[in-house]
């Protein structure tokens, strides 16, 4: 089953809502698009399923509240490109909502920049990241950053999106 936004649009098998936090990025249309063609090709590679009624936040904010968020929850004082807040900690109780992620407008665009990339690219690749880390994955040991990233370039290339991390 498929859920629908009052829109009409389809974010196959959860509800996903995004908000923009600041004037300087695309119109959201545009966002939500990328934003759930990541998410739904991420769950293409899963082997979970999410009921129709899973919910995920996306905030697209600046470089100022993801560092003010940043220096709160973990206690860096910078900004960086995406946080993720996952709704249900390891054990805790079932809920619907996985959690938020939040992107830093300004930092996203310097590193696609930097790395000569598409914005949308970057930030698709950063949705899910952060969207990985909700439902899991980690990368604080080799392996599961392993892990992590083949199942992100295996992701991103079904994306049309080149492995980001490929040496040059």
């Amino acid at each position: 089953m498929t859920k629908q936004d009052e829109n009409g649009r389809n974010h196959g098998p959860m509800i996903i809502d995004c908000a923009i936090e600041t004037d300087w990025w695309a119109p959201q249309d545009h966002l939500e698009r990328i934003a759930i063609r990541a998410v739904k090709t991420a769950i293409s590679n899963l082997d979970q399923t999410f009921s129709d009624e899973t919910e995920l936040s996306l905030l697209f904010a600046d470089d100022a509240l993801v560092q003010d968020l940043n220096f709160q929850w973990r206690q860096i004082n910078r900004p960086t490109n995406v946080l993720s807040f996952a709704a249900r900690e390891a054990g805790g109780p079932e809920t619907p909502v996985l959690g938020d992620i939040v992107l830093a407008r300004e930092t996203i665009e310097r590193e696609a920049a930097q790395q000569d990339k598409s914005r949308d690219d970057h930030l698709s690749h950063l949705i899910v990241h952060g969207f990985l880390h909700l439902i899991g994955f980690d990368h604080e040991s080799d392996a599961e950053a392993a892990d992590m990233e083949s199942l992100e370039t295996r992701i991103l290339d079904d994306l049309g999106i080149a492995d980001p991390y490929m040496s040059a």
